[in-house]
């Protein structure tokens, strides 16, 4: 009979925050670029309010389930988290990609929100949202190939 453990446990809230996480980004960023490609007024900002719906849900989550597992896990076996390089470089790839999500994403998304908002009902959308908007993916872009990096090293563990 399997019986987990609290290692299991760790692993499972882990490898389930990194789905959450990666799968967000990934269809987040594919959705909105197909709503702004389609360009109604409607669209975008339903769209701008499921990225905002999304982050919270799927995002923020996902990153406190692959911390929270994945130190617990480091914790319960008792390992050095500097004491590799895959796992010392996978925790600084994470950490760069938080920087950026945080320093230019979320704003980004902030400033959309707030312009979706005035032409969500049909108004004419400005063109301060549309660079914000190629601005926002152009970051997502740069803030996943970290973590796209880090899911390679937490697999990968190269020596």
């Amino acid at each position: 009979m399997f019986a987990p453990t609290l290692y299991d446990l760790l692993k499972f809230l882990h490898i389930t925050g990194v789905v959450m996480l990666m799968g967000n980004i990934t269809v987040t960023a594919i959705w909105k670029f197909f709503a702004d490609r389609d360009g109604r007024p409607q669209v975008l900002g339903f769209a701008q309010k499921l990225v905002t719906y999304t982050d919270w849900a799927m995002t923020v989550w996902g990153v406190i389930l692959t911390m929270g597992g994945g130190y617990g896990m480091a914790w319960l076996a008792g390992i050095d988290l500097f004491g590799s390089r895959w796992l010392a470089g996978a925790q600084l790839l994470f950490l760069s990609s938080g920087l950026v999500w945080l320093g230019r994403i979320v704003p980004l998304q902030i400033t959309q929100a707030r312009l979706a908002r005035d032409f969500a009902d049909g108004g004419a959308v400005p063109a301060a949202y549309r660079r914000a908007s190629r601005a926002w993916l152009a970051w997502g872009l740069v803030a996943t190939v970290p973590l796209v990096a880090a899911t390679w090293l937490m697999v990968a563990k190269p020596a």
